[in-house]
């Protein structure tokens, strides 16, 4: 049985990067579906985060063009984690596969055909890969490196070098559907589904235009998310210091108490004031990474819906197959 796909991509005001997009995605299908890789019943779904631009009426445009387009329209920004799973969710009972993947083809188009072999060789889950980080700046390529191996330290499981270019069958997603978490970093509960997986390795290209959506601040805030959401570590961190502090205070009451009986008085308060802002530094950066945990306990009890789905366009299509399939790959050359 020839599988359907579906190939989600969350937007958040990506109208300089949509059209784009969007010819060379067809272009791929075209030659899949003519190849009997998928199925006629493939699509591409844009999910729009509250984007402020033209992204949805872009969406829309391409939809009544061509129904090989789907558009899904969120309420409002919810961010790129729940937009994602917004769209999974919304299409996993119409696909037998489905591939997230950043619209603005920084993750490799022409990885998408191994990602099916993969799938039909009795994967679940294909993850994509970076082959290497060179396009990064060594900053970011340092950083990523030991964000990776700090997760793994702190106990999470976590694919290095994977962002949210992945493959997952019809039934990976139903059980990803019972993950009910407010607190969503996606790279970490899809590896404890525990279904079969393999990775293709592909090299990541320049962001065809546009800003990336990700900053400093946000990937510090996201790195922060994920270690937060899948380990107690910096608890258990936070208790040890603590129990090493008072042991080093115990043994220098002992200390001080001997030299004020053997006739040593203790000279200056540089040391004392030193250690008060030392203890106090240590204390607000527990009440922190306490803080950090209780926040997080209060947004899963609240229960509030992680997205709202506005609109949803999707129509049977019939795409228009092309004899000439490596005629259009040619298209598909992305500037680096």
């Amino acid at each position: 049985m020839i599988p359907s796909l579906y190939i989600v991509l969350p937007c958040y005001n990506e109208a300089q990067v949509i059209p784009e997009t969007a010819k060379r995605l067809k272009i791929k299908l075209q030659c899949l579906i003519e190849n009997q890789r998928i199925s006629s019943a493939s699509k591409i779904v844009f999910v729009n985060d509250g984007s402020v631009d033209q992204t949805w009426s872009l969406i829309q445009d391409l939809h009544n063009e061509d129904h090989l387009f789907s558009g899904i329209n969120l309420t409002r920004n919810q961010g790129h984690q729940n937009a994602l799973l917004a769209g999974l969710m919304t299409i996993r009972d119409l696909c037998d596969i489905t591939i997230s993947m950043d619209v603005d083809l920084q993750d490799d188009i022409e990885a998408i055909d191994q990602m099916i072999i993969k799938y039909n060789e009795g994967k679940d889950i294909v993850y994509g890969v970076r082959e290497d980080r060179n396009s990064d700046t060594i900053f970011k390529r340092l950083t990523a490196t030991l964000y990776y191996k700090l997760f793994k330290r702190l106990g999470g499981d976590i694919v290095a070098h994977h962002a949210d270019f992945r493959l997952m069958s019809k039934r990976a997603l139903e059980s990803l559907a019972e993950f009910q978490e407010v607190n969503l970093f996606l790279r970490g509960i899809v590896p404890l589904l525990g279904f079969d997986y393999d990775i293709v390795l592909y090299t990541r290209n320049a962001r065809f235009a546009g800003k990336s959506k990700y900053p400093l601040k946000k990937m510090l805030t996201f790195a922060a998310e994920g270690i937060t959401s899948f380990s107690i570590a910096p608890l258990r961190f936070i208790f040890l210091i603590g129990l090493l502090s008072f042991i080093a205070s115990a043994i220098v009451a002992i200390f001080f108490f001997i030299q004020h009986f053997v006739g040593h008085t203790v000279s200056g308060w540089s040391s004392l004031i030193v250690s008060i802002w030392a203890i106090g530094g240590l204390q607000l950066l527990a009440l922190g990474i306490i803080g950090e945990y209780i926040a997080k306990s209060y947004l899963e009890t609240k229960k509030r819906p992680r997205y709202l789905v506005k609109e949803f366009l999707n129509e049977k299509s019939q795409p228009t197959i092309y004899s000439d399939c490596e005629e259009q790959k040619s298209h598909l050359t992305i500037a680096r």
